[in-house]
């Protein structure tokens, strides 16, 4: 069984099943901290957010939170989706799948988080159910869904990647999925979240949000590990057409991201502006292109003083994994029952 032995790149197609020797022991501690950093959605703490809605807030910081929720409802089921039907498939290593496989967990806790959030804060079932129909019937959401479905939809029914060009399909895909969708779309939302903490609402929300955020930013700096990992391998892909194709991808998330921030901020809330975030997503943006090796193109700094001040080490640093981190003790083996 030709398929069990290590293949010579990440990309080779097949199906690897050999963990000793581990070719690629990063991303096995990848998935070790992974495990260590678990948290459920029943410790969250909902009872001050509904209070907050009621009767702190203004009908379009109401509108902000109920647009960025229906967001949140569907965008991790598009990326769990492409974890399972392109990264998964692809990406030839046992000890990767195996981080994979705790990233498609976490995209899970994260579905159930903001579920239970919209069954929280929109009581009503018809307004519920509105919202989750986002993605139909709220034009930003759509747009922002339809520029992940074009990406997740170019590697559909590519078995293998047998050629230059499918490799570097999944290049794009994997880049697309990192730097655009977990790293600007999923970055802006967490924004409008500490950003209401720093007006001293809505701490359940930006509780849960601590922990989605470390969560996402480990997918990542996975993503870009292995991006980075193939680079290395493979390197005649990385041409200056690909980066021509990433700079143009980036340029269109951030685009339909101020859609968005259009539709959030756009009938006035104090203290935030759509330029202000737009702003914030391009200071991100030179982020993720600086860490793919690639030129930065927005020159700007972060707008946001709160994102700064707030106690989020992953913002600043987002791979430095020293965050006064909520962690499940793990020596040898997982601890199930750990007392906090």
């Amino acid at each position: 069984m030709s398929h069990v032995h290590r293949p010579a790149r990440l990309l080779d197609p097949g199906l690897c099943l050999t963990l000793r020797p581990m070719a690629y022991p990063v991303f096995f501690e990848m998935y070790r901290a992974a495990i260590k950093n678990t948290w459920t959605v029943e410790e969250v703490d909902f009872s001050t957010d509904v209070a907050d809605l009621r009767g702190r807030m203004s009908p379009a910081e109401r509108h902000l939170v109920q647009r960025l929720v229906a967001f949140f409802a569907t965008g991790d089921v598009i990326v769990a989706n492409n974890v399972v039907l392109s990264l998964y498939r692809h990406i030839n290593a046992p000890e990767a799948r195996m981080y994979l496989s705790r990233q498609l967990y976490e995209e899970a806790l994260h579905v159930q988080f903001y579920l239970t959030l919209l069954d929280t804060y929109v009581p009503d079932p018809d307004e519920r159910h509105r919202a989750f129909a986002a993605i139909e019937t709220i034009p930003s959401i759509r747009r922002k869904a339809e520029f992940c479905m074009r990406w997740l939809d170019s590697l559909q029914g590519t078995e293998r990647l047998e050629t230059r060009e499918q490799r570097r399909r999944f290049v794009l895909n994997l880049i697309c999925f990192a730097a655009c969708v977990e790293g600007l779309f999923f970055f802006g939302a967490f924004a409008y979240v500490y950003f209401l903490r720093s007006r001293g609402l809505l701490h359940g929300l930006a509780a849960g949000t601590n922990w989605v955020f470390r969560d996402e930013s480990a997918h990542m700096r996975f993503a870009f590990e292995v991006v980075g990992t193939i680079r290395r391998e493979e390197p005649e892909l990385f041409d200056a057409s690909l980066e021509a194709e990433v700079q143009a991808m980036i340029a269109e998330a951030i685009d339909c991201e101020t859609q968005f921030a259009e539709d959030l901020v756009g009938g006035g809330v104090a203290g935030l502006s759509v330029a202000d975030i737009r702003q914030y997503l391009e200071f991100c943006a030179d982020q993720r292109l600086t860490t793919l090796g690639m030129t930065r193109r927005y020159g700007v700094k972060n707008p946001l003083a709160f994102m700064e001040l707030q106690d989020v080490q992953e913002v600043a640093n987002f791979f430095e994994r020293r965050v006064s981190a909520y962690q499940v003790g793990v020596s040898g083996q997982v601890v199930l029952d750990a007392a906090f």
